[in-house]
């Protein structure tokens, strides 16, 4: 058998940490059999956890590390100043090549500065990007970039399209995605300063398929493949998004539990429900992979559940085996000889 791909996993990121995350990792061994967990985190929290569990031990090992990174400390003093938090320690497992990949649901602004500063941008892209897979009414898109450049420049925005494109076509297996541009309004001359420089930028860009202008509205219709932006609209546009969602499947399900007839009516479409439910439940597709990096360095959600968590170790594993990094780094240093 082929060498398993060795993911890290902040053990001690996140609201639930360390339960769902060691939960997420034992869940995760059931969805592959190609993939090796190594817990980051203090050693003795994790093994009294795992104690509640029965796996295979020669899949999940532990890596010590004492800190944790808080969601509240300045990411960068943070970075500097606890050299032994889980964090920093998984970051330098991916620099030193003792690891695949990491996934963290600890704080984002330190899993993303660790991976500038510790893992380190491939040669040639100026920002790496967070890129996350969203349940739309036509399938799949991508939101490239959801969190990590609130001051992006249209360049950026081309290199996020870019990467994503990549990102897309691998993991989804559409060869040709179409790419659009979050603006508010699809005239090509409406939005701000950075659309309306970026707009001529990806209408003249080989080797993507860009359709122009998309309103946040058509998100969820599945309008793209790929919605581009810069991180502040991007990372709004995704929280009202999950937070609409959320709204819309609690009303629903308060909506059978009203009076007898609702009840008897909500036994008869439980299964129909139960199944469109899991379509648009966007923990089914994984984290947000930071593209651009030397390494991939995965991002769940602070609140993420263990079946976020397991599928984001499998995401990490397809993105892996699927030598994403490595396909990036040849299309971006391609357009600089």
């Amino acid at each position: 058998m082929a060498e398993r791909v060795r993911v890290a996993l902040d053990a001690m990121g996140g609201d639930n940490a360390p339960g769902e995350q060691i939960k997420g990792a034992v869940e995760s061994l059931k969805l592959t059999d190609n993939v090796q967990v190594i817990l980051v985190g203090q050693e003795e929290v994790i093994r009294r956890e795992l104690e509640k569990y029965e796996y295979d031990k020669d899949r999940i090992q532990i890596r010590n590390a004492t800190e944790v990174i808080e969601t509240g400390e300045p990411p960068v003093n943070a970075i500097r100043k606890k050299k032994d938090s889980s964090i920093v320690v998984a970051e330098k497992m991916i620099r030193a090549g003792e690891a695949d990949a990491f996934v963290s649901s600890g704080s984002t602004g330190a899993v993303l500065a660790g991976g500038q500063l510790l893992v380190g941008r491939i040669k040639g892209v100026e920002r790496a990007a967070l890129g996350i897979l969203m349940p739309t009414l036509s399938g799949i898109s991508l939101m490239i970039d959801c969190g990590a450049n609130v001051d992006a420049r249209p360049e950026h925005m081309v290199q996020f399209a870019k990467m994503g494109t990549i990102y897309y076509r691998e993991m989804i297996g559409k060869q040709s995605p179409t790419v659009g541009l979050i603006n508010i309004g699809v005239e090509e001359d409406k939005g701000n300063a950075l659309t309306k420089a970026t707009y001529p930028l990806l209408k003249e860009c080989a080797g993507i398929n860009f359709i122009g202008n998309v309103e946040p509205r058509e998100v969820p219709n599945g309008a793209a493949d790929i919605y581009v932006t810069e991180a502040f609209a991007g990372n709004s546009i995704l929280k009202t998004y999950e937070g609409t969602a959320g709204a819309m499947m609690k009303l629903i399900k308060g909506s059978f539990m009203k009076n007898l007839k609702s009840k008897l009516g909500a036994l008869l479409v439980k299964d129909s429900l139960k199944e469109t439910f899991k379509i648009m439940d966007a923990t089914e597709y994984g984290g947000a992979p930071m593209l651009g990096l030397n390494g991939l360095v995965c991002k769940t959600h602070g609140n993420a559940s263990y079946k976020e968590v397991s599928h984001a170790i499998l995401q990490s594993v397809n993105f892996t085996e699927r030598h994403l990094t490595d396909k990036i780094r040849t299309a971006i240093l391609s357009e600089e000889e």
